[in-house]
This record gives C-alpha cells, sequence and structure tokens, in this order.
C-alpha cells in the first residue's frame, strides 16, 4: 500500500506515526467485513477513515451512509435507523425505509454512536449479529446485508460502566478499533495543515498565502487545539482572511512573526470542558447522589461559617438589651432569641439544614462503613464534633 498516496486521495496531511499506523490498520480491517470502532476526539477526522474502509472494501460498489447519531431526535432514531410503516405514530404518513434498509450491500457509518439510547442499541446489536431488524410499527421482520462502522468521541467503556452503553454492544464493536490521535499529539503536523489550509483559502479568494516565522510556528505548537483539525482549519482560514492581501507581481506571501500572530491566538485554554453525565437519578429526586451531596455540604459549611460568625459576636462585650418579654419564634424561622444576662444557649440550627447536616454526615458514615475518624476528614470537621451531631442511628454503635 503506498500510504502517500492514499493521504492525497482523501486528503489527509500529515506524517505523524500515530496517524500512519491508524490509517493502515484502516486498510487491514477494510476487506475483512469486520465492525470496525473509530475513536478520537471530535474533528480528528474520523469520517475520512470511515470512508478509507469502504472503499477499500469489498462493498466500495455499495453505497455509504453517514449518520451522526447525536444529531438524531430521540423520539425518531428508531424510524430513522429501521423505517416505519404508515400510521405508526403521529406524522407516519406513508412507509419509510430507514438508513438499515437503504444501506443494504453497503456501509452504514454511525458517528457518535454513544449518543444512541439503549432501546435502540439493544436493536443495533440484533442487526450487528443476525442482520434482522423490524420497522416502527411493524411485526415483519426484514433483513440486511450492512456492514457498520462507528464513531465515539467518548471512552465508550466508561460509558458501559455508568450504564448508558450496552457492554454488549460494545464488546461486539470493540473488536475491530481504531485510535486516531489528537491534533496537540502531532505537533510536527500543525504547520502542515496550517499550509495546506492557508494555501487553499489563498487560492479561492486570490489571496497572499500566510507563512510563519520559526517563534511563530512554535507558538502555534504550543496550542492545545481542542477542536483539533476543523479549529485549525477555521482558525487559518480567519487569519488569512484578516491580514492576507490581494495577490499582486511583487507580493505573493505574507509572513508572520510569534508576536504579529499572538494577538489572533484563540484564547481557550485548558483541557476541553467535560460533558455532564445524564445517568439513572433516584426516583426521589431529579439530582444526582454526588450533587446532593455536594449540595450538603455547602450548607454545612454555609452554617459552620455562621457558627464561627456568632461565636465572635457573642464574644464582644454588648449592652445588655433592655428587659423585655421575649417574643414568640416562629417554626419556620432560623433564629434564636437570647436570654437577658445569661450565657447564650447553644445555638440549635434549623430542621432543613439540621436534617441536611444530618444527612451529610449520613453518607459520609456509609462511604467508610462507620468508621468516624475517616468521616470526619471527609466533612472537615473533629471527631469530637462529628460524635455529638451523630444522627440517631448511630449513637448507639
Amino acid at each position: 500500500m503506498d500510504l502517500q498516496a492514499l493521504k492525497n486521495k482523501y486528503d489527509i496531511i500529515g506524517n505523524d506515526p500515530a496517524l500512519n499506523e491508524a490509517l493502515e490498520t484502516a486498510v487491514k480491517f477494510a476487506p475483512t467485513g469486520l465492525s470496525v470502532l473509530i475513536q478520537g476526539e471530535s474533528g480528528v477526522g474520523k469520517e475520512n477513515v470511515a470512508r478509507i474502509i469502504h472503499q477499500y472494501s469489498t462493498r466500495k460498489q455499495g453505497p455509504f451512509f453517514v449518520v451522526n447519531c447525536g444529531a438524531l431526535p430521540k423520539e425518531l432514531v428508531n424510524s430513522e435507523l429501521f423505517g416505519h410503516v404508515k400510521g405508526s405514530f403521529t406524522g407516519a404518513v406513508d412507509n419509510r425505509k430507514g438508513y438499515f434498509e437503504e444501506a443494504d450491500g453497503g456501509t452504514l457509518f454511525l458517528d457518535e454512536i454513544a449518543e444512541l439510547p439503549l432501546e435502540s442499541q439493544a436493536l443495533l446489536l440484533r442487526v450487528l449479529q443476525s442482520g434482522e431488524f423490524r420497522k416502527v410499527g411493524s411485526n415483519k421482520v426484514e433483513h440486511t446485508d450492512v456492514r457498520i462502522v462507528a464513531a465515539t468521541n467518548v471512552h465508550l467503556y466508561e460509558a458501559v460502566k455508568r450504564g448508558k452503553f450496552r457492554e454488549d454492544l460494545y464488546f461486539r464493536l470493540s473488536a475491530a478499533q481504531i485510535r486516531i490521535p489528537a491534533l496537540r499529539e502531532r505537533k510536527s503536523d500543525i504547520y502542515l495543515l496550517f499550509r495546506k489550509f492557508t494555501s487553499d483559502f489563498s487560492e479561492v479568494n486570490g489571496m497572499c498565502k500566510i507563512s510563519l516565522k520559526p517563534d511563530a510556528i512554535r507558538l502555534l505548537e504550543q496550542y492545545r487545539w481542542p477542536g483539533n483539525i476543523r479549529q485549525l482549519q477555521g482558525f487559518t482560514q480567519s487569519l488569512t482572511a484578516q491580514l492576507s492581501q490581494k495577490v499582486t507581481p511583487t507580493l505573493q506571501r505574507i509572513e508572520l512573526s510569534a508576536q504579529e500572530l499572538q494577538p489572533f491566538m484563540p484564547l481557550e485554554e485548558g483541557e476541553p470542558i467535560p460533558m455532564l453525565y445524564e445517568g439513572p437519578q433516584p426516583q426521589s429526586s431529579s439530582l444526582g447522589a454526588e450533587e446532593r451531596q455536594a449540595i450538603f455540604k455547602a450548607i454545612l459549611d454555609l452554617k459552620q461559617e455562621v457558627d464561627a460568625l456568632k461565636a465572635r459576636m457573642d464574644r464582644r462585650e454588648l449592652p445588655a438589651p433592655p428587659v423585655a418579654a421575649p417574643a414568640p419564634v416562629m417554626e419556620d424561622e432560623a433564629e434564636w432569641q437570647d436570654q437577658e444576662e445569661q450565657p447564650a444557649p447553644v445555638e440549635e440550627p434549623s430542621l432543613s439544614v439540621r436534617r441536611s447536616e444530618e444527612e451529610l454526615i449520613r453518607q459520609a458514615l456509609e462511604k467508610y462503613h462507620g468508621n468516624r475518624k475517616k468521616a470526619a476528614e471527609e466533612l472537615g470537621m473533629s471527631e469530637r464534633t462529628l460524635y455529638r451531631k451523630l444522627p440517631p442511628e448511630y449513637r448507639k454503635k
């Protein structure tokens, strides 16, 4: 296999060893008929690798469909994938073929496969195992001969452990895996891609190409590029549009230093923002256990700060309040009145705060199997304070 010819055909730029390995693996998997799982961050070029697998397979004369699973409406996923019959749901005014029927004899590229609902994952597993499926609203079993190439930008086995992805489907797909490196792992390819993007953009718009001095190249390579190739392409096109000029006989290229490039560099830094996990929630609350614990801890921390502030106020020498009959205290108020010329009594927290505090202590004790020392360290209080605040069921233990 001529690797450079393959890159030229699919407009792939770079000489990184990990990228070369991914392309070589794709060509090896292509003629086997195996389902393939492509892993890599958004914007690294997973669809290009899927097209290579299709074109180098025995199905290259068949159809190739790209399905972005993350863009499918959840209520229509099964209809999109497997089709539906007339009247099967509101809006189903006619029979409709799904992607599996349309792609018969070809390849179906399922991008962002981790976004599929669990119900659809079960139906997908059945197709992979037997080629059988049913349209929505139909009892007729139909058959298809489709090769699946799936892609994901998340750690799929972590999704399995969180209950977001079926383990049997994961093992079915993961037998043949290809990992595409992130752009920050291919630093030597960054400037090659930059040159390609500015050259293409300049040629289309009749503008000068942008080139970089060595210090500017280092600046470009130091950035993380969380959006990978897609982000670099957009950045390069925008930079060329802003700084370049129309080509003239005496001006063909504009060279930038790091100082000139710096004002245009993206501002984002650090790790990409993680996606919020929306796993199964307890029926009694819309919040997850970790979220509830964080809220309880915040309440406890706030109460401790208020207690410390009140203690400092009690130590101050303030004039005695005038004698007056104690005012009634409403049950829903979190206030306590001082008794005249007597030491301030130990203040009891309000019912809601006390319950939140006890719930947090209870969770910490359960986490450490009743070990009070470790629970106290987790909660940021002394063991003595923890003992005083123990929930009733732990006081005799």
